[in-house]
């Protein structure tokens, strides 16, 4: 009886390996082992880069509302502490999107902070 091979399975893993390479240069697309690696490579980076996103629009949105808080002679960390004061529950991205798209409603937001800055969160 003769000896079972790897066969199918293996080609299928390479194939699935240089898909997964498409477009890369050289031969980091067309060579499997350099392909494999090239992959691994960037799936790693992949990984690490989705969660520096999210670090990197949190700063964004921190920077946009110290700025808005700025214009509004308040400091970021005042604001931001009299917003928790008055239990008002909005995220940055949203505290952001207002100061852009909506001054009136971030103005109030502001005076509201303001009136609670001496109060206690409760």
């Amino acid at each position: 009886m003769p000896r079972a091979r790897v066969g199918s399975a293996r080609h299928r893993k390479k194939v699935r390996i240089r898909n997964a390479a498409k477009g890369y240069r050289g031969g980091r697309s067309k060579l499997y082992r350099t392909a494999k690696e090239a992959v691994l490579r960037a799936g790693v980076y992949a990984y690490r880069d989705r969660r520096a996103r999210k670090r990197d629009f949190r700063s964004l949105w921190i920077t946009r509302l110290a700025a808005a808080c700025r214009a509004r002679e308040v400091r970021y960390s005042r604001f931001i502490h009299g917003l928790k004061n008055a239990q008002v529950i909005l995220n940055r991205k949203m505290l952001s999107e207002l100061a852009i798209h909506d001054p009136a409603a971030f103005d109030k937001l502001v005076e509201i902070a303001k009136q609670n800055l001496g109060k206690a969160a409760a």
